[in-house]
């Protein structure tokens, strides 16, 4: 296979033509031949106009430009085409740099390569110095160049004969090359080997020491060489003045230290230009296609995120560290940890601990016993939580887990699932000649690849795992077609392999390692390396079996391949941004079998098997953009319309400018439409739904474009929101009145109960509910699948199908005390309780999931028991003092939603109705429009009726006058239904406790009579 290279991009000419665009003005270099040392005084000198040459021969870049006018003017245009915010005038004392941010998968290496190019045919520049933080990055740079030499040779003839070169301290010879050729001169170095051994002061020091200037140094950048003609390697390069592009500052720049970006520093070059998706220092930024723009586009592929989350666990205790703090001295971790609620149902819950809390007090589970929180450190990149385990102690690192259920069955379901979504796409798109790659990140190399006594390779756990499961699938119906010519008992063992920097292995109780590192030096273990990081081709091609990588951490960055379509991450700590790091190695549009580029999200869609909810992720993967590139979603910039287009009176085009922008942005601000820091409100979101966006007069003929920025900006319109609620006035009109006072003084008063049952009919009761009850199924494994979008007002995700729900075999389940777990949950006795249990005969499915099964049984009896009370239940009115008064109708607040209201009512004790489902609604609208009814009230949550399920708050109070003839008083409660078989238990019974309150406070001979209705007839007619 030969990849294709497509040279028309929009976006990539963008990035290119920003960066030449800074030197617009810079001479020319008009010559094609080339002059040496030796041809200096020749006549044709003068036509090299923009070269140097040194005393050595040696030619190099030059700028003519001046810094603070010419070069600062062209840096502000740029900014004002690309929609960037402008720089300060730059300085002429300090070093140019210009940023690039580019999202992964895009280009980034094609894009800075051809700039060389571009930059050579313009003003004539020939050296090059190309910086990366690794030599996985150096490798994939040099790759890069390999195969595009034929590309860019037939795009810029005038360029061939370049030379391109990776560093190296024994071939020294190349730098003095790179010095003295007048060919285009492209040098690719790590930036570990310009300061890893020191700089000139670390020099200087071993040649004034005559031990260490005997001693074969390494500091070979900084001394000189007779490879280099007698010249130090450093001056060579910083006499060509280079153009340094930096690949990935964030991690060249060398942290607070700023080693890195000092040793660049020292090339003394011509400008720096820095290219990254992100960055953390944004130098003069001249051309931005973020993480937004990338997918709007769809320069890359897709995302979806299939999700594993485990349901019905909790039969082992588990902790996950969430956090530390130190505030105002108080140290304290946030853990999440399964916890008993006051319902009795286990949830996944975080709490907050400080160093000595007992986690079975904490949890209320006995799960827990001798479970405790040791230390709590919290310095900044040690953090860590000490738990103290029964024998033993357990240090957790933030987003670290400990407990929980199985963690090899979780791994199992997950290369299972990550099998089944590669088989599937395999389907699709081999017969278009797409060779689908799948990627796994491992957290322990051993799992993956063991040595034995004799340092022979043998399979870890996860090569056993996947073998197992591919086979499966490949056994499967659904796959028949990819496998109906495969040996499978050889097939499993070729389509995966493991790329990983250091093997190790013990041999005599000493650790050897066995070495693949990224150089490719090792000659047992290099056919793997070559194939993933220099044979890319053949990786992509049918021809090799090779379909399934595992790694650790080294193909983490500098190597990505566009045929990645699954990505698996085994890592059980939640690194920072990892989303985006691993997502990074599968962004690019994939190749076909010809090694040309497809397009379009139906091809390219990259699928995450991940073990958090899908929401979580889309969550999560948005923090990590905000942190990585800096972009803050649904928030508008100063700067954001200045390259909006205007049309001038004449024709001519322009830009609406920095300026105009700023007042724009001033506008929205002062209408409400944004906060202070450009937050975007909802009522520009409103305004931009309904069509109602206030703009300047002077900005009309821009409003399309304006909207268009703010949609995308925006995002949805939430419909129910705070700003929708409403404060839900009295109408004291009907409270005050005397038929409200004549209604309120019939159910205003309160009441106690008492409860008789027969026992021997609660067991049996009990013993029969426990035998109907569902299932108890073992712990699963929840799989849902969903789509990110990924647009400027965040990441959002959507359910699509795919959803599947698995059993896991989880083992070493310690089983709780069954008796003791149900005797804390139903008060029942010990003797009761086993007789329940042994009657029902369904003790099997506790040990198949105890926490399951202690729950539903509980569940089982305790609803018996209240319905047992219910049915021998008696109320009593208490004394003429305990009462509702009518003022709480003034002083308890009543709010609600614009959408759930049935709005200016007459005969409502308040001025709007609140109402829950559309036959409330119907059943208010119908109280409104008829004429028997004088006053009503839907009962507010402070109205209650005790009962042993629960406070039970009735619906409605209404006053029907029948033609003056006949007043009639009723408590009434709205169902779909009048049959109580098919109200749930628990609210049936509250109804019917209802009912005996009502009957026990009736007064006089017109009492208040309490109904179950589904419409209003019953009341008016009788």
């Amino acid at each position: 296979m030969k990849l294709h290279f497509e040279s028309d991009l929009p976006y990539q000419a963008a990035a290119i033509e920003a960066v030449c665009d800074l030197f617009r003005g810079q001479e020319v270099c008009r010559s094609v031949f080339t002059v040496t040392t030796q041809a200096l005084n020749d006549s044709r000198q003068q036509s090299f106009e923009g070269k140097q040459f040194t005393a050595e021969g040696g030619i190099g870049n030059a700028l003519q430009l001046i810094i603070d006018e010419e070069l600062s003017e062209n840096l502000q245009k740029v900014q004002l085409r690309n929609g960037l915010p402008p720089s300060d005038l730059l300085n002429a004392r300090q070093l140019l740099n210009f940023t690039v941010e580019m999202e992964t998968g895009t280009g980034k290496t094609y894009v800075y390569l051809r700039t060389v190019f571009e930059l050579n045919q313009l003003y004539g520049f020939t050296k090059f110095v190309v910086a990366v933080p690794s030599v996985a990055i150096k490798e994939g740079v040099n790759k890069t160049l390999e195969i595009t030499r034929e590309h860019f040779e037939s795009l810029y003839p005038g360029a061939k004969g370049y030379d391109f070169f990776q560093y190296d301290s024994e071939k020294l010879g190349q730098v003095r090359n790179f010095a003295i050729s007048p060919n285009i001169q492209i040098m690719v170095i790590t930036v570990g080997a310009i300061n890893k051994f020191g700089d000139e002061t670390a020099a200087a020091a071993e040649e004034s020491d005559d031990a260490k200037r005997r001693e074969k140094s390494k500091n070979k950048m900084y001394r000189a060489s007779e490879k280099t003609g007698g010249e130090r390697p450093i001056d060579l390069i910083r006499n060509t003045h280079p153009i340094l592009i930096v690949d990935e500052p964030q991690s060249v720049d060398g942290g607070i230290d700023g080693k890195g970006k000092r040793a660049l520093e020292r090339m003394d070059p011509l400008c720096t230009l820095r290219y990254s998706a992100t960055h953390i220092n944004k130098h003069n930024m001249v051309y931005r296609l973020d993480a937004v723009d990338a997918y709007e586009q769809k320069l890359v592929k897709q995302i979806e995120v299939a999700a594993a989350t485990v349901q019905d666990g909790n039969n082992k205790p588990y902790v996950k560290l969430l956090g530390v703090s130190n505030k105002k001295g108080v140290i304290a971790a946030s853990i999440e940890v399964d916890r008993e609620n006051s319902a009795g149902a286990v949830r996944r819950d975080a709490i907050t601990v400080q160093d000595g809390f007992d986690l079975e007090q904490e949890t209320g589970r006995p799960l827990y016993t001798n479970i405790s929180i040791g230390e709590i450190r919290t310095a900044k990149g040690d953090q860590f939580l000490e738990l103290k385990v029964p024998g033993s102690e357990v240090f957790l690192r933030v987003g670290e887990a400990w407990g929980d259920v199985d963690v090899s069955a979780v791994q199992r379901e997950m290369i299972r699932r990550t099998i089944k979504e590669h088989l599937d796409k395999e389907k699709r798109l081999r017969s278009i000649g797409v060779k689908v790659l799948s990627l796994f990140f491992i957290d322990e190399v051993a799992k993956y690849r063991k040595y034995d006594e004799l340092g022979n390779a043998v399979k870890g756990e996860y090569a056993m795992m996947f073998e197992e499961e591919y086979k499966r699938w490949a056994r499967h119906p659904d796959y028949q077609s990819l496998f109906d010519e495969i040996d499978l008992t050889t097939a499993a063992d070729e389509v995966h392999n493991g790329y990983f920097s250091i093997d190790k292995k013990k041999i005599g109780g000493k650790t050897v390692e066995i070495v693949k590192d990224t150089s490719g030096a090792t000659a047992a273990d290099d056919d793997t390396y070559n194939l993933i990081m220099r044979e890319k081709e053949k990786l992509l091609s049918f021809e090799s079996p090779l379909k399934f990588i595992f790694s650790h951490s080294a193909l983490k960055e500098g190597w990505d391949n566009p045929n990645i379509f699954q990505i698996c991450n085994f890592s059980t700590r939640e690194t920072e941004r990892w989303r985006r790091q691993t997502i990074g190695r599968g962004l690019r549009l994939c190749v076909n079998q010809k090694g040309e580029r497809l397009r379009g999200f139906e091809i390219n869609t990259l699928t995450v098997i991940a073990t958090e909810s899908y929401e979580q992720f889309a969550e999560n993967l948005q923090k990590d953009i905000e942190k990585d590139t800096g972009i803050q979603f649904g928030v508008v910039q100063d700067h954001e319309f200045a390259s909006l287009t205007v049309t001038q009176g004449s024709g001519e085009v322009s830009s609406l400018g920095f300026d105009a922008s700023k007042a724009l942005w001033g506008h929205l601000k002062a209408q409400g439409y944004i906060n202070d820091k450009g937050k975007v409100q909802d009522s520009l979101k409103a305004a931009l739904k309904d069509g109602s966006l206030v703009l300047p007069a002077n900005f009309e003929m821009q409003r399309a474009q304006i909207a268009a920025v703010l949609k995308k900006l925006s995002g949805k319109l939430e419909i129910k929101n705070a700003d929708e609620r409403k404060h839900i006035a009295v109408r004291k009109s009907v409270l005050l009145s005397p038929e409200f006072r004549e209604l309120w003084d019939r159910i205003k008063h309160k009441t106690t109960y008492r409860v008789q049952f027969d026992n021997e009919k609660l067991i049996e009761q009990c013993i029969e509910a426990l035998r109907d009850a569902p299932s108890v199924t073992k712990t699963r494994l929840q799989w849902r699948k969903a789509g990110m979008t990924i647009g400027k007002a965040g990441v959002e995700a959507t359910e699509k199908a795919g959803a599947d729900l698995v059993a896991l075999n989880e083992s070493n389940i310690e089983l709780p005390d069954l008796l003791t777990e149900l005797q804390d949950r139903t008060q029942l006795t010990r003797k009761t309780i086993v007789r329940i249990l042994t009657e029902s005969t369904r003790l099997n499915d506790f040990k198949r999931n105890p926490q399951q099964f202690i729950e539903l049984a509980a569940d089982a009896i305790n609803r018996c028991k209240r319905l047992a009370l219910v049915d021998g239940i008696k109320y009593q009115r208490l004394g003429d003092e305990h009462y509702y008064s009518q003022a709480l109708f003034e002083t308890e607040e009543l709010t609600g939603y614009l959408k759930n209201l049935v709005q200016d009512t007459t005969k409502s004790v308040y001025e709007h109705v609140v109402y829950e489902s559309a036959i409330e609604r119907d059943f208010a609208e119908a109280l409104e429009k008829n004429d028997a009814i004088k006053v009503y009230a839907k009962l507010p949550g402070w109205f209650k009726v005790p009962t042993p399920l629960g406070s039970y708050n009735p619906d409605w109070a209404v006053l029907v006058d029948r033609h003056g003839q006949e007043r009639l008083y009723f408590v009434v409660e709205t169902k779909s239904s009048l049959f109580d078989e098919d109200l749930r238990n628990r609210e049936g019974g509250k109804i019917k406790c209802g009912a005996a309150h009502f009957k026990a406070i009736e007064i006089d001979k017109n009492p208040a009579k309490y109904v179950k209705a589904i419409n209003i007839d019953g009341l008016v007619i009788g």
